[in-house]
């Protein structure tokens, strides 16, 4: 065992994962008798309600990631390290990783969650799926590549496969991607592009359900699928995908549509290290914890936001995988592992549903809280007040919101730069035995 990550002076809490969750529990552990350590792949928190704006170039990647060094840097019983943690030992109560053995006395999986494709492999393969920064940035690349391939073509069939953007779910990352996308359409396009017109693109928003946000209210799905028709997308409700070769999407009713471009906001699976029971593992491939976020049959090991399924007779799927939850278990859990510590006894988990809401564009959003429902203008000013003070670190807030008023304004802001021509990656095919 590697003795560097082994010995400490309190209980080590070690935290797997940066996002919402994570960084909750660490903050809420600050100045206690602890050892707060949290590893993450990459050392930065992403803000990922607006990779979208990433993926379309209304921000840069910067304005919604923040380094997590400096977020803690005041926190004097805080360690971080980049690691990949590759299994759970928890007999030992230590994390095989690759920078070697770290032991724990309280593990919380923060894991979270990563693209769902349902096991087709030729989706996975084609398709672009947006789960973090880099993902976000070769969206970006990719829509303005293919723009740029596009007028090379002479012929019309041809060239129209470059200008369909096929975006798969209809939840809000997909309402407010394929949003995004048609603002490029009407306001963009034909001044970046003078020989293209703005009927030469389309954007399409396919869904397998009779509607778009479907965990929000009636009056918002219909205003939302409203708005985006007035965006000019193409709504397709009750469509099911069943292929996507890197030409032509095709779907169950037999239909196809030729396209480059297909991104893929559709589902999430939760992601964890081997060492968990894969019976606690339930639908979605997450990890099923007791009301105190505790993973069924494991001591000290606890799992929360997305990654996690806290299954009651009220919620027989879980809570929903939303920022929201995140942040309030990691909240939560921090103040239990304090009555543990203190022998205390500790407290169920109760979700407060603050609300949920969705932007299509400028001036176009819809919000519901509680029984409270409202759409239009106002609901977009409430969408950006509320992710404008969410994000974390001052420089992120003024950056964004000088970026959301000068496009406003002008129509025409933007990141439209690809840095890094994205080519999708060689597909390794197992050989046939003859």
């Amino acid at each position: 065992m590697n003795t560097q990550y082994s010995n400490h002076k309190f209980p080590r809490v070690v935290i797997i994962g940066g996002g919402f969750g994570g960084i909750e529990v660490a903050k809420a552990l600050k100045n206690k008798e602890v050892e707060v350590m949290l590893l993450d792949r990459n050392n930065h928190h992403t803000f990922q309600p607006l990779l979208y704006q990433v993926a379309t170039g209304t921000l840069d990647a910067p304005s919604i990631a923040f380094p997590l060094r400096k977020m803690f840097r005041k926190q004097e019983n805080f360690t971080f390290r980049i690691a990949d943690v590759l299994g759970i030992d928890a007999t030992n109560k230590t994390l095989d990783t690759d920078i070697g053995s770290i032991s724990y006395d309280y593990l919380i999986i923060a894991t979270g969650a990563t693209t769902n494709f349902f096991g087709n492999q030729d989706i996975a393969h084609n398709a672009m799926p947006m789960k973090n920064v880099k993902e976000a940035v070769s969206i970006r690349s990719f829509i303005l590549q293919n723009i740029e391939d596009s007028l090379l073509k002479t012929d019309t069939e041809e060239r129209s496969a470059y200008l369909n953007f096929v975006v798969v779910g209809g939840g809000p990352t997909g309402v407010e991607l394929s949003g995004a996308i048609a603002e490029i359409r009407n306001h963009i396009l034909t001044k970046d592009y003078p020989e293209l017109k703005k009927e030469d693109m389309n954007v399409y928003l396919v869904e397998g359900l009779p509607k778009i946000l479907a965990n929000l209210s009636p009056q918002a799905s219909e205003k939302a699928e409203l708005y985006l028709k007035e965006l000019g997308v193409k709504v397709l409700l009750n469509v099911q995908v069943t292929g996507y070769d890197g030409d032509i999407i095709t779907f169950a009713d037999g239909n196809r549509i030729k396209t480059k471009t297909v991104l893929w906001s559709a589902g999430v699976m939760g992601q964890f290290p081997s060492g968990i029971n894969p019976d606690i593992v339930v639908r979605g491939n997450r990890i099923r914890t007791d009301e105190e976020c505790r993973v069924i049959g494991m001591k000290d090991v606890f799992a929360i936001g997305d990654v996690a399924a806290m299954i009651t007779d009220e919620l027989p799927r879980g809570h929903p995988g939303v920022a929201p939850v995140a942040q309030q278990q990691g909240r939560f859990l921090a103040k239990n592992i304090i009555r543990m510590l203190s022998g205390q006894p500790t407290e169920k988990f109760n979700y407060f549903d603050k609300g949920s809401m969705a932007t299509i564009g400028r001036n176009k959003a819809v919000v519901d809280i509680g029984k409270i429902r409202f759409q239009g203008f106002f609901a977009w000013w409430v969408w950006m007040f509320v992710h404008l003070m969410s994000l974390v670190g001052f420089r992120n807030r003024v950056v964004t919101f000088i970026n959301w008023a000068i496009n406003y304004l002008t129509f025409n802001a933007g990141i439209r730069l690809i840095i890094h021509k994205y080519r999708r990656p060689e597909r390794v095919r197992e050989p046939v035995n003859e």
